[in-house]
């Protein structure tokens, strides 16, 4: 598996926008907006797993989630992993991978918004705040120190 940090200026983004746009899951078209409309800026990254020439899945880092006015920042957001890469811990990598982007750009935190129960929390992550998003439902904003040593990042399940 390869990862890569893309930008509007890299030749992959518009597939990756294709392949976000056309993913099973509802969220992939708001990503393929935001990319459509130039939303990432400065530090703001798509990251893309490969399995050779093929999109396996993808995430973002940028400065802002669905939950408005928080003073938190930066997310890890739109995490999608396709159907026939599942099950091989490529969240976990994606994740990972984020991380050390943010990290190496200087941040000692990092952030996600969700509604899912106890799936970042084998990451590490823990939760800080709920707060209801547009939409209506409560999500959980979870934190995750980045100062923390490699052996801490990922529990055993």
């Amino acid at each position: 598996m390869d990862f890569r940090i893309i930008t509007s200026s890299d030749g992959m983004w518009d597939a990756v926008r294709d392949y976000a746009d056309g993913c099973s899951w509802k969220a992939g078209k708001s990503l393929a907006d935001a990319m459509d409309n130039q939303l990432f800026t400065e530090w703001e990254r798509v990251i893309v797993a490969m399995d050779n020439q093929s999109i396996s899945g993808y995430c973002t880092v940028a400065k802002t989630d669905c939950i408005p006015d928080v003073p938190y920042t930066p997310y890890i957001g739109y995490l999608f992993v396709g159907e026939a890469y599942r099950g091989n811990r490529l969240s976990q990598e994606l994740i990972r991978y984020a991380m050390d982007y943010l990290k190496a750009v200087g941040f000692d935190r990092v952030y996600l918004v969700t509604d899912h129960e106890n799936l970042y929390e084998k990451y590490g992550f823990e939760v800080i705040d709920r707060k209801t998003a547009p939409w209506g439902s409560v999500e959980k904003i979870y934190m995750k120190n980045l100062k923390e040593k490699e052996s801490r990042l990922w529990r055993k399940n």
